[in-house]
């Protein structure tokens, strides 16, 4: 949406009114072996009722804490040390525990931000939303199924009464984010807490449930706080922006003007990120006309992608590493008793990726990108077609040479937590394929932990922390290590980046792209942020229901889009209007 559109889905709220939320000094700390550790120091701000507000910083500022201090559902030894938060005028650090539970999900509610660790596996998602419907005391009996088939299709399901019975492990990342935010949204809450609402969702669904939430704000008063890193989610849906370092607030006001002329140097570092902004000076460098001075910094993070992208027409042709074949693959889906249906998720789907490249596969939730994937690593059987690598049919792998084909490709998956053992600490994490393969001594195995925690950003220190000590930025960085500990020929990407805040992005990608040209390693990009595809990829395949319905080299898809769907998927980039300061 422009932003002149977006003006009109908020409302000016009188200064005169109450806050709904006003949190006043808030400290938050988690108790270690080492004493009180502050996540969350002296922060303070004002929610109107109909008002969105945006928190924005990197992995580990205290956006989440700050969010989850306010319903009491900090994780571990987490507790509020100081300050109020006052939600109606009442404070909540001061509601015993039956108390708070009537005011969460039903007066509050809360969209998390890993969608595979906050669902069930072994119930239905049926079963699971309506649940929700009846602990909140929004319906009972038969209006409740009626009630969760309505909610979801809210959220962006629109075969909701099919899905009923299928599971989580059944659905794509994006199709689970939007079952959460079916629940959160199930009893109409005063106020709604999104920790990266969208992070998992592709761009035309992200705009139809960002647009609901705006629909909630004008019809109901429902006041939205985002947490999130996208700074496009930020300029387009907030009124109100916060901006979070090292547990502080160091910049907040008016979302437009914070992000059109930011003032603190924090501020300046995480717009001159923004990957939309990357993308228009790649075009600003192909187009001498355009005015390059404005919004091109040979400073930025993104310098060394941008000075990649203009070297893509002249690459010298190689042939295909990995080479896909009219594949097929049909899932069978038990509807109850023997009966069961067909699903079609991936249909005669072909495409190569040159070896030392980076292909990106994009499209909507559920078009088969992910199974595409799961193929690929044969993690899946194909039901027809043909998959080679290096010139060998992977399906007839077996033994020492599937472990040698999965020791040249490694995957690094859509959901950080889900793939991370919550008993093993992060070193462990990381040395565990060299362990599997017999790669290198103890001493050797420690040594490569450590060089890949720095390679990715993290302390040493990290290596004795566990998965659940770790925000979801820090957790994606470990899967990205661990992925890389082997130095494969060819990293899988599943939403690889999707979990990290802009600033981390950058040096991740940064990272991605160094480690490519220095080891001649082949990417497969399986993403839904085409911001972040224009600065990483050579060629793009756009799938939509199984198929894929344009293919071509990142330029051409980028500048002159043959299919209505890629264009609609262009069109709906958060933020790509909007003239980010400098």
């Amino acid at each position: 949406m422009t932003q002149l559109a977006n003006e009109d889905l908020y409302q000016t709220v009188p200064e005169s009114t109450r806050p709904l939320l006003e949190i006043r000094d808030l400290e938050v700390g988690f108790q270690t072996q080492h004493g009180l550790v502050p996540a969350v120091r002296g922060v303070s701000l004002t929610l109107h009722e109909g008002q969105t507000l945006a928190i924005v910083g990197e992995s580990g500022s205290g956006k989440t804490t700050t969010a989850q201090a306010i319903i009491n559902l900090l994780a571990g030894t987490g507790k509020v040390t100081a300050g109020e938060i006052l939600f109606e005028g009442r404070d909540l650090t001061k509601l015993s525990a039956k108390e708070i539970q009537d005011v969460r999900g039903r007066l509050i509610g809360y969209v998390p931000q890993d969608p595979m660790s906050n669902l069930n596996p072994v119930w239905n998602i049926g079963y699971q939303v309506e649940e929700a419907i009846k602990a909140n005391n929004v319906a009972q009996g038969k209006e409740a199924r009626k009630r969760t088939i309505e909610v979801l299709q809210e959220a962006g399901l629109s075969d909701a009464a099919d899905r009923l019975k299928q599971y989580p492990h059944q659905f794509s990342g994006g199709m689970r984010q939007r079952v959460l935010i079916g629940i959160g949204l199930s009893a109409r809450p005063k106020l709604l807490i999104a920790d990266e609402p969208t992070s998992a969702l592709d761009v035309t669904v992200q705009r139809q449930i960002l647009d609901h939430l705006a629909t909630l704000t004008r019809d109901y008063g429902t006041s939205v706080l985002f947490i999130t890193h996208d700074l496009g989610l930020a300029a387009e849906r907030a009124e109100q922006l916060v901006v979070m370092y090292k547990g502080k607030i160091v910049e907040s006001g008016p979302s437009k003007e914070i992000l059109a002329n930011p003032q603190h140097p924090y501020t300046q570092r995480l717009v001159a990120a923004a990957p939309s902004l990357a993308s228009r000076r790649i075009q600003a460098k192909k187009n001498p006309q355009a005015d390059a001075e404005k919004i091109y910094s040979e400073g930025s993070l993104d310098t060394g992608l941008i000075a990649r992208a203009s070297r893509r027409e002249s690459a010298a042709p190689d042939r295909d590493l990995i080479s896909v074949q009219g594949v097929t693959k049909v899932y069978r889906i038990r509807k109850g008793g023997f009966r069961s249906d067909e699903l079609l998720a991936v249909n005669d789907v072909s495409f190569g990726v040159k070896k030392g490249t980076t292909t990106a596969i994009v499209g909507e939730s559920g078009s088969g990108k992910s199974t595409v994937a799961k193929l690929i690593l044969q993690l899946e059987g194909i039901t027809s077609g043909k998959i080679e690598f290096d010139g060998q049919d992977v399906a007839g792998l077996k033994g020492a040479e599937l472990l040698k084909f999965r020791r040249r490709v490694q995957p690094v998956f859509q959901d950080p937590y889900g793939s991370l053992d919550p008993q093993y600490n992060v070193g462990n994490t990381i040395a565990e394929p060299l362990l599997a393969h017999k790669v290198g001594t103890a001493k050797e195995r420690q040594a490569r932990v450590l060089e890949l925690l720095d390679q990715v950003s993290l302390p040493s220190a990290t290596r004795f922390r566990y998965p659940s000590e770790l925000s979801g930025g820090q957790r994606q960085r470990i899967a990205v290590a661990r992925a890389l500990a082997l130095k494969p020929d060819v990293l899988v990407l599943d939403e690889a980046v999707s979990a990290l805040d802009v600033l981390v992005q950058g040096q991740i990608l940064n990272l991605l792209t160094e480690l490519q040209a220095e080891l001649d390693l082949t990417y497969l990009f399986i993403t839904h942020d085409l911001a972040v595809v224009r600065l990483v990829a050579d060629n793009v395949c756009v799938m939509k229901k199984g198929q894929i319905v344009e293919a071509a080299t990142t330029d051409e898809v980028f500048d002159n889009p043959r299919e209505l769907y890629t264009q609609e998927l262009l069109s709906a980039i958060p933020g790509g209007n909007f003239e980010f300061g400098r």
